[in-house]
């Protein structure tokens, strides 16, 4: 085989070396061009910020289609997977819905009811108490008499938050002593005797404000820190 004779084969070669290649790549492309336009799976995009712990609704969200290599496998893909399910973080509009920005909502356990009452929006909450959290809920009562001191009491210990609502005004036709002219219902999870108690604060206590209870503490105030005068207090000077 002479030189042109080499020169030719090598350049056959080379040749099909390039067709393999340019074959490889359009096959590459169509591959690519078909899972784009391929089967399409349905997911839910938010229209509105939503914030940390409120309920997500249908008509907060987006029916969207995209191509199922895209989507990420923690998309809602159902409106069922949000039943019962809270928001676990503030969300934005325009986010894509996974499952990891929801959590479920905190439930009554088995002899406990559901009790809401109107916390001052200004001293009670101040935006830190969520569901699943826990507080303890403290209540000041005017004296019996104009000569008694005013009574601080911590009505009930490690109260458990299953819901914060918006704040709206107050209904102060049915409670003089109000000074507040705005509050936030909240929703607690308490047995018959803590649910009593909690009511008959709301009634006839002149506040009733909530201390939130670490994350993870267990212990409780001791019964001699419960109740609180002013004249009483070992701890003041003058």
């Amino acid at each position: 085989m002479n030189s042109r004779q080499r020169r030719g084969v090598v350049l056959l070669v080379v040749s099909a070396l390039c067709a393999v290649a340019a074959f490889a790549g359009v096959l590459s492309v169509i591959g690519d061009a078909r899972s784009e336009v391929g089967p399409k799976i349905t997911a839910y995009r938010l229209t509105q910020d939503i914030p940390a712990y409120k309920t997500i609704t249908s008509q907060q969200l987006t029916k969207v289609q995209i191509p199922k290599r895209w989507l990420p496998t923690t998309a809602v893909r159902d409106l069922v997977e949000l039943n019962g399910k809270i928001a676990a973080t503030p969300l934005k509009s325009g986010s894509l819905l996974q499952t990891d920005m929801v959590e479920a909502r905190p439930a009554l356990q088995a002899g406990q009811m559901e009790i809401a009452i109107m916390i001052d929006a200004e001293t009670g909450v101040a935006g830190k108490i969520t569901p699943g959290a826990k507080v303890n809920i403290f209540a000041t009562f005017a004296g019996k008499k104009d000569t008694d001191p005013d009574v601080s009491r911590i009505i009930v210990t490690g109260a458990p938050v299953i819901d914060v609502g918006q704040i709206k005004a107050f209904d102060t036709s049915d409670n003089s002593l109000r000074s507040s002219t705005q509050g936030v219902p909240i929703t607690f999870a308490l047995g018959a005797q803590d649910a009593q108690r909690v009511a008959f604060a709301e009634s006839f206590a002149k506040h009733v404000r909530l201390a939130l209870v670490a994350p993870g503490d267990t212990s409780s105030p001791p019964t001699s820190d419960r109740t609180y005068t002013l004249a009483g207090d070992t701890g003041s000077h003058g």
